[in-house]
């Protein structure tokens, strides 16, 4: 089947960039505001009997998703065979238990929202805490990749003695991981949360490692108060500058220039959300995954 991939706003870039690996055109669409600010979708590629790409990472995504359900629904609606969104970084995963009485699980409700338009979904390193997989909660077929081989592999070609440092007991798994295949030592955060900006850490062990280079990682970086607090133990202990390494890149208010003023030698990001530290290139793995959801389509066609 043929495929045709098309950027939401703000991710022309990484359409262009899949589109070339896998063979395949880089359609056209107008998507622009009306001046009373709903929004207008025109389709002007042929997507008739096609399977439609749509890439569309979902930082901010309230304001991106409208584009994105219209743009897949008029694809349909004009003969498109199947419809699959391609979002690096995909949101509304946080919020997947009640905390406090009367809020809402939204991370089930975005989910159900997503499988009722779209007939598949390829993302990057969710934030699965509490979940074992997205297909508790979503309903199309997914395909999760992951970030932690390329990660290491900077990690080995960049610093010179490194050890990783994680955020919390939950990322544990993940980032032992990517110190394996890196090669380095190891240690977790110990972290109290007091709030959505507020957090208590303490760094173990770090007079074994006064003479590596710490790296610390994370799957997403928002506000950033982890690592700064992070940061200024590891000053207190006579550290090396750290480098600061994150799959997602979010950066709230002023996160990236924060980390860098409280003493971060560089901070690292793939790019799944556009940002200048996307140093980490997740084209290659996504264009793969794209194909190797082709053949398992043409497989079941031939059935």
């Amino acid at each position: 089947m043929e495929k045709i991939f098309f950027a939401l706003p703000g991710n022309d870039v990484l359409a262009k960039s899949l589109a070339g690996k896998c063979h395949a055109e880089l359609g056209k669409a107008i998507i622009r505001q009306f001046p009373d600010g709903e929004t207008y979708i025109k389709i002007e590629s042929d997507v008739k009997n096609k399977q439609v790409i749509l890439i569309c990472t979902l930082d901010h995504p309230d304001k991106k998703l409208l584009p994105l359900y219209y743009l897949s629904k008029t694809s349909k609606e004009l003969g498109a065979k199947s419809t699959c969104i391609v979002s690096p970084y995909l949101a509304y995963m946080r919020q997947d238990k009640r905390f406090e009485p009367g809020e809402g699980i939204t991370s089930v409700y975005f989910a159900k929202l997503i499988s009722s338009f779209a007939d598949s979904l390829i993302t990057i390193d969710p934030h699965l805490h509490r979940r074992n997989s997205l297909s508790e909660i979503y309903t199309i077929p997914t395909t999760v990749i992951h970030a932690a081989d390329l990660i290491s592999e900077w990690i080995r070609s960049n610093i010179k003695k490194p050890v990783l440092v994680g955020p919390d007991s939950e990322s544990e798994q993940w980032v032992s991981e990517v110190a394996d295949k890196a090669a380095a030592p190891f240690i977790i955060l110990e972290k109290i949360r007091k709030g959505d900006e507020e957090v208590e850490i303490s760094v173990p062990h770090l007079e074994k490692y006064k003479d590596h280079t710490p790296v610390l990682v994370d799957d997403i970086i928002s506000t950033a108060r982890t690592m700064i607090v992070t940061i200024g133990h590891l000053k207190k202990a006579g550290m090396k500058k750290p480098n600061c390494i994150g799959i997602h890149g979010i950066f709230a208010n002023h996160a990236y220039s924060d980390l860098l003023t409280a003493g971060a030698e560089e901070v690292i990001t793939c790019n799944t959300i556009l940002h200048e530290s996307n140093k980490i290139k997740i084209d290659e793995m996504i264009s793969l995954s794209i194909n190797n959801m082709q053949n398992e389509i043409n497989k079941n066609l031939k059935k």
